[in-house]
């Protein structure tokens, strides 16, 4: 029997502050000998509190950055398990861990801090760094990839679809044309191609809504979120909690459309007696926000949404 995990566990560190972190471990319900998945460890702050609740029980958490394994390996509790993979591959690596049935899934879908605060990775906009945004280092498209091998009709796309640019083609024809004379290399030159046509004191936004863009592509973000939640109702048990925290509209509408439709596009399907065949029912209808006193304290609050379902 394993010890309560609370007794060897490092304190949270300072790799990234979990928003709504109370709200989310409330959210799963947690039994002390159920089987649950931290989706996104990064620096494991929402794993430790999850394993102090755990007796009996086991938690698996994922993450494909070589940063969060490093922080997943100060864990010593035999009831943690990480698994070094995009969360994906779900269904496939608990599998592999003997586990067919969860009791609580739990995605928080930021990027964390140290991602961001680390200018080689590319990630942010305040930083000169190189043009990188890969989680996982080992995959050869890269940001500069993009930028400097797209057509201008795929940055459009892109762009607009997952940056929510509201001048999107312009943007794509600016990378094209700065791009005919030199190759992107740093992020600062995608900041210089972009500068003239940046929105006059929202210039912040809009770069963070352009490496959102690439940051998505270069990751493949919206379609391992697919994959991943319809996996979700696959591997939970019925009663157990599915909690996802999303930072901007086009995941936060995927979460709600699989929780309400039980699929991420389209309309929800019925069976022949009319009823829905949907794996979620919603705890809470509208998503939980921040306070402001947390917005104060961590301005990465501003955005979440938290929503929570039950496996029905």
């Amino acid at each position: 029997m394993s010890k309560p995990a609370s007794s060897q566990q490092p304190a949270a560190s300072n790799y990234h502050k979990p928003v709504m972190l109370h709200e989310c471990i409330d959210a799963l319900n947690i039994q002390p000998n159920g089987i649950y998945v931290d989706a996104t460890f990064g620096g494991g702050g929402h794993s430790i509190k999850i394993l102090e609740q755990l007796k009996e029980g086991r938690l698996l958490s994922f993450d494909q950055d070589d940063d969060a394994k490093r922080e997943a390996e100060k864990i010593t509790s035999r009831s943690f398990t990480f698994c070094h993979t995009n969360f994906m591959y779900l269904k496939k690596y608990l599998k592999l861990n003997g586990v067919t049935k969860v009791n609580g899934i739990l995605a928080d879908l930021g990027i964390s801090s140290h991602q961001i605060d680390s200018a080689e990775r590319g990630f942010s906009t305040r930083f000169d760094g190189p043009l990188d945004m890969r989680m996982d280092r080992k995959q050869p498209t890269t940001a500069a990839t993009i930028v400097n091998e797209y057509s201008e009709e795929d940055l459009h796309k892109i762009f607009g679809m997952y940056g929510e640019l509201k001048n999107a083609k312009t943007a794509a024809r600016m990378v094209t044309q700065y791009r005919a004379n030199k190759p992107f290399v740093r992020t600062e030159d995608l900041k210089a191609a972009l500068s003239s046509i940046t929105p006059r004191g929202k210039e912040n936004k809009y770069f963070a809504q352009v490496f959102q863009a690439l940051r998505i592509e270069v990751n493949e973000e919206m379609k391992a979120l697919e994959d991943f939640l319809h996996q979700c109702g696959e591997v939970m048990d019925t009663g157990g909690r599915l909690v996802v925290m999303s930072y901007h509209s086009l995941e936060d509408r995927m979460v709600k459309n699989y929780i309400g439709k039980g699929k991420v596009y389209g309309e929800v399907e019925k069976d022949f007696y009319g009823n829905q065949i949907k794996p979620f029912e919603a705890v809470n209808r509208k998503p939980i926000e921040a306070t402001e006193v947390e917005i104060e304290q961590n301005k990465r609050a501003r955005s979440a949404k938290l929503r929570i379902a039950e496996r029905i």
